[in-house]
């Protein structure tokens, strides 16, 4: 027996309809009953809320193109100011209507203007014999809009005067829409996340066809085993599901197993799952790169986490700041000679020795460094000359917005800032080890000359190793 019944409806589109949204009968059911009929008058406004991948979006858009309703679907994140709003709604309100004829684009800088314009959009008969809806996706980006946009468009069909409902879809509750002067209390109606139950249902349907049902639920079952814990979003588990099928599959292939050897299975697809671990929501790999991977049989640490890729947005001479940040924490300060004065003569590591047994500074933690060494190791380091400007301290701000760095705050502070590194070894290795420095015949440019050079063929990227554990006094 179908769950979804309504009298305005043919029973073999609701069939159609209830296949495609699985796990949300009782919204849908909710939702056609507050629609009604065709030419009905429906809610004004309903504002639907629920976390994210709980199915707002598909359910609505699924719903409104199997019944063939009328409607406008916008995210508001793409059209982020209201006149951008405004207009799309517009255009998209002509291409609904088959007697409009298409005009040119009609500015609508107020919302007086969008009430009239509006009204001239749905003069035609079929957008006047039934309800049209108008679904404003991500609606929470309203709330950065002008302040009469959000209550005006809960009152629309007040003051149209047309048969128009606006959908609402959000991932916040209507109490932190609601405006301090009040307005309209448009319908609500929740969408709440999916179980367990529903993940392995819905997955399962997924199933390629050279493949049982039954060998593919058990997949999507270990697949939940692992990652429901840490992962409740629809979309990545169908993205996490994609990639290690075929992994899951090799024994079969192989000949080694059949379907139903679960324990060789889960022996085969156990360390690939570990390693999809470390990149659960950051999409770090393309798909291309993860597959490729498996085929290696890479192990888990040449999977890189987000520490490995965040510094290639850093500027080049903040790349060198945070290695001299980092030396600076973690180094004695009776070891700069050592390492960063040329002729130093000879000094015993014995001797550093005698007075301390050597203690990791990495155990410790990174020490506070004052703004003058570190600018004294970053001339060290660095090969050509470079001179203290304000582009120099202005990139230290920002590594400390970046929380690369931090400020040491003492109330007895008179010889200027201090700071600490709070970044990882992992991440300053690799900081280190991609180091792009671009030459135009042998010599290095950092200037803004670059885009000028960028013409011409006489441009050349090289790659700097700088291998930061020669400069580390724990790794001596």
């Amino acid at each position: 027996m179908p769950n979804l019944e309504h009298p305005a409806y043919p029973a073999a589109t609701l069939l159609q309809l209830e296949s495609l949204v699985p796990c949300r009968e009782s919204q849908v059911s909710m939702l056609l009953s507050i629609f009604g009929e065709r030419q009905q008058f429906s809610f004004p406004s309903i504002f639907i809320y629920g976390h994210t991948s709980s199915g707002k979006t598909y359910v609505m858009q699924t719903l409104l193109n199997t019944l063939e309703l009328p409607h406008v679907f916008v995210n508001c994140v793409e059209y982020f100011t209201s006149r951008l709003l405004l207009e799309e709604i517009l255009i998209q309100l002509q291409s609904c209507s088959s007697e409009t004829e298409q005009t040119s684009h009609v500015p609508c800088d107020t919302f007086n203007d969008f009430v009239r314009l509006f009204k001239q959009a749905v003069a035609s008969r079929e957008l006047q014999d039934q309800t049209l809806y108008i679904v404003l996706d991500r609606a929470e980006q309203l709330r950065e809009m002008e302040a009469n946009i959000l209550p005006a468009f809960l009152r629309l069909q007040e003051l149209t005067d047309r048969n128009v409902t606006v959908v609402l879809l959000s991932e916040i509750v209507w109490e932190l829409f609601r405006p301090n002067t009040g307005c309209f209390e448009p319908f609500t109606l929740y969408f709440p996340d999916y179980s367990i139950g529903h993940l392995q249902k819905i997955l399962s349907q997924n199933h390629p066809p050279e493949y049982s049902a039954d060998f593919y639920a058990a997949y999507i079952n270990i697949l939940l085993g692992v990652f429901y814990m840490v992962c409740r979003d629809l979309k990545e588990l169908q993205h996490l599901a994609v990639l290690n099928f075929s992994k899951y599959c090799e024994p079969v292939v192989r000949g080694e197993a059949n379907e139903r050897d679960t324990r060789k299975l889960w022996k085969n697809i156990e360390p690939h799952l570990k390693k999809a671990m470390q990149t659960v929501y950051l999409r770090e790999v393309s798909s291309s790169q993860w597959e490729r991977l498996q085929r290696d049989n890479g192990e888990p640490g040449q999977l890189k986490g987000l520490s490995a890729h965040t510094h290639v947005e850093l500027p080049y001479y903040s790349k060198f700041l945070l290695i001299a940040a980092y030396l600076a924490s973690y180094n004695p300060v009776r070891t700069d000679k050592r390492f960063f004065l040329k002729h130093h003569g000879k000094i015993r590591k014995t001797n550093f020795m005698k007075k301390h047994e050597k203690t990791s500074n990495h155990l410790l933690g990174p020490k506070p460094f004052p703004l003058d060494r570190l600018l004294a190791i970053l001339y060290s380091i660095v090969d050509n000359r470079v001179t203290a400007t304000a582009n120099i301290f202005s990139q230290i701000t920002s590594l400390v917005t970046l929380q690369l760095l931090s400020v040491v705050d003492h109330n007895n502070q008179l010889d200027g800032p201090r700071y600490k590194c709070i970044v990882s070894l992992d991440f300053i290795r690799a900081v280190a080890r991609f180091l792009q420095v671009l030459t135009v015949h042998g010599e290095v440019i950092f200037t803004a000359e670059k885009e000028l050079l960028c013409r011409y063929n006489q441009i050349n990227f090289k790659t700097v190793n700088f291998d930061i554990i020669k400069y580390l006094y724990d790794f001596l």
